[in-house]
C-alpha cells in the first residue's frame, strides 16, 4: 500500500488521463452511469477549473475535480468530487489531495473552497471537520435527488455545504472537535450511525430512519441559527444552539 508521500498528485489536462478519472471515480462511487465525463472535466479545466490526478507510478489512485464559484461574495473553488481508490484509504492520501487543491487555490487568490458531504458518513464529517477543519454553513435537503451507486443506494441526497479557507492554521490531528463531548451551556451532541453505507444494504428502513432522525435533529437546528463546531471521534457532531 502506497503512503502519501509516494503519489504525485498534479494537475491533468490529456483526454487519456482525463479519462482515467473519470474510471477512478466511477470505481470509487460504484456509478451504473459514470459521474462525469471526459468532455466535462475537459472543459472545467480549460475555463480555470482543478481536475488533478494522484499517480502512484503509473498508476491513477485518486482524483479530484472543482470548478470556480463565490462564497460570501469571495472568489472560491467549489470542489465537486474528490476520492480515492479504497487501496490507499488512511494513508493519508485524502488529506494530502485536499491539501494540493487548497494550495492551488490560494495560488489564485481564491480564498474559499467548498463542497458537500452526506452528513451521515462518520468518516467522512470527521475528515472535514475534524481533520481538515472546514466549517459547516447550510444543511441542504435532498440536494442531488436519488443516486443510484453502491454508496448512495438511492438514499435522499441530504448534504451538509462545508468552506474551508485557503490561509490560516490548520487544526492537528486531535483537534477541530476533539474527542470528547463537550460541558460548555448550550452545547448538545448529534450521534451518527457507525457505517451508513453497510446499513443502506442490510436494514434500508434503519438507514431511511437515521437520515430522518439527522434531518430534523440537525437540519432542523442549523435552520434555526445553531452553528456546528465539530465532530467528535465518537461519532457526534458537537452543536452550539
Amino acid at each position: 500500500m502506497p503512503s502519501a508521500d509516494d503519489v504525485d498528485i498534479r494537475p491533468v489536462t490529456e483526454p487519456d488521463d482525463l479519462a482515467r478519472v473519470v474510471t477512478l471515480f466511477n470505481q470509487v462511487w460504484g456509478s451504473i452511469t459514470p459521474l462525469v465525463g471526459v468532455e466535462l472535466l475537459r472543459a472545467i479545466e480549460h475555463a480555470g477549473g482543478y481536475v488533478a490526478a494522484a499517480f502512484h507510478h503509473d498508476q491513477v489512485v485518486g482524483g479530484s475535480l472543482a470548478f470556480l464559484a463565490r462564497h460570501d461574495g469571495d472568489a472560491a473553488l467549489h470542489s465537486h468530487v474528490t476520492g480515492v481508490l479504497p487501496g490507499v484509504r488512511h494513508t493519508g492520501l485524502g488529506r494530502a489531495m485536499k491539501l494540493n487543491q487548497r494550495a492551488w487555490a490560494a495560488e489564485r487568490d481564491l480564498r474559499w473552497i467548498t463542497w458537500t458531504f452526506d452528513p451521515l458518513v462518520r468518516r467522512n464529517a470527521w475528515f472535514n471537520l475534524g481533520v481538515l477543519g472546514a466549517r459547516a454553513h447550510e444543511y441542504l435537503v435532498d440536494f442531488y435527488g436519488p443516486i443510484d451507486d453502491t454508496i448512495n443506494g438511492r438514499d435522499a441526497s441530504d448534504r451538509l455545504l462545508v468552506a474551508w479557507p485557503t490561509s490560516g492554521p490548520l487544526p492537528g490531528d486531535d483537534e477541530g472537535g476533539g474527542g470528547a463531548a463537550p460541558t460548555e451551556p448550550g452545547t448538545l451532541t448529534i450521534p451518527t450511525p457507525d457505517d451508513i453505507v453497510v446499513l443502506r444494504r442490510t436494514d434500508p428502513a434503519a438507514a431511511k430512519g437515521w437520515r430522518m432522525r439527522l434531518r430534523h435533529e440537525l437540519g432542523d437546528r442549523l435552520a434555526d441559527g445553531a452553528k456546528i463546531l465539530g465532530f467528535t471521534r465518537a461519532g457526534d457532531y458537537v452543536v452550539r444552539t
